[in-house]
């Protein structure tokens, strides 16, 4: 991997030149943005003077249509920046990796994880990364898994809402393994909150398989482990791979799922944010700015090296 050094000069002698030509197409999008607003607003409180009742109905369709403007002005802006900008840093992390603004890990890798149980009635994902570090095959991008639900108010009007099963960076990486089970390694928020009474609720079986107990205490307090084989699970979180996920888990500084399945190793980390999105209301020549798309590229990448998986000591 490379350092902060390196890419400080990259940023410098390669990207800063294509940034400079991007920031003035930031600053008149942003600009034209704010007017949209403003004849908004504007449109709306006069209406809501002369009509209160129409200047509500004014104000969300407004704001419908306004968003609507803004967001076909920044499409084409964005797909410049992701080629100028996110296709760049990857190239310079690894040339050999495969970048891809519009693609994403396909659905039946993410339900093989079995990390999230609720099937998603919307999928959807950008920005998949590809390739192979080390011996090591990966992939990763950006997901949001969203289930729907219906209801209905009381005057029979139904109507739709949507929730998050999960939203963040997915991660698939080869374990070169052909497992027998599946191993499943959950955030342990049942013992951090509630303690010991946590522990019990740990005993319960969810569908999951059977709770693994290990002898990392460390490794207890920040995970809960299922698996359909023990042995297997075991055999899979040797002492040394939960010292790293241990470790890993606080660099990242966030929960963490892990699992093991299908020959494979799944990570999701929740994002709240989107991760390799320009702003509009930040200078993107502000090194600060486009440091963390690198930070973040890295760190999905790096977990080969964190979690050692190049040492081919599981055979096929």
């Amino acid at each position: 991997m490379r350092s902060l050094e390196e890419f400080g000069r990259f940023y410098q002698r390669q990207l800063l030149p294509a940034l400079k030509d991007l920031e003035a197409r930031r600053k008149a999008l942003l600009r034209r943005s704010i007017a949209i607003v403003a004849v908004l607003v504007v449109c709306v409180v006069i209406t809501a003077v002369a009509v209160f009742p129409a200047g509500l109905l004014a104000l969300v369709l407004g704001g419908g249509v306004a968003a609507a403007v803004i967001a076909s002005m920044v499409a084409p802006y964005r797909t410049i920046f992701k080629e100028a900008v996110i296709r760049r840093i990857v190239e310079f992390i690894d040339p050999s990796l495969t970048y891809d603004p519009a693609g994403y890990v396909p659905q039946h890798l993410y339900a093989s994880s079995l990390i999230f149980r609720k099937q998603p009635d919307r999928y959807r994902g950008d920005d998949l990364v590809k390739g192979r570090v080390g011996e090591t095959d990966i992939m990763f991008c950006e997901l949001h898994t969203e289930y729907e639900t219906r209801h209905r108010d009381s005057k029979g009007h139904t109507y739709t809402q949507w929730h998050t099963i999960f939203k963040g960076l997915f991660v698939v990486t080869d374990f070169n393994k052909n497992f027998n089970g599946t191993t499943v390694v959950l955030p342990d928020t049942a013992e951090r909150v509630l303690g010991p009474l946590g522990q019990f609720f740990q005993s319960l079986n969810f569908g999951r398989g059977e709770l693994v107990k290990l002898e990392d205490t460390e490794f207890e307090k920040l995970f809960v482990v299922w698996s359909d084989d023990q042995i297997e699970a075991r055999y899979i979180l040797s002492t040394s791979l939960m010292a790293r996920l241990t470790a890993f888990r606080k660099k990242v500084g966030r929960d963490i799922f892990i699992s093991f399945a299908s020959s494979r190793m799944f990570l999701a980390i929740p994002r709240s944010e989107d991760l390799f999105e320009p702003s509009l209301t930040r200078s993107l020549v502000d090194f600060s700015a486009i440091i963390k798309y690198y930070v973040d590229l890295e760190m999905a990448l790096g977990v080969v090296e964190e979690l050692n998986l190049n040492r081919r000591i599981w055979g096929r």
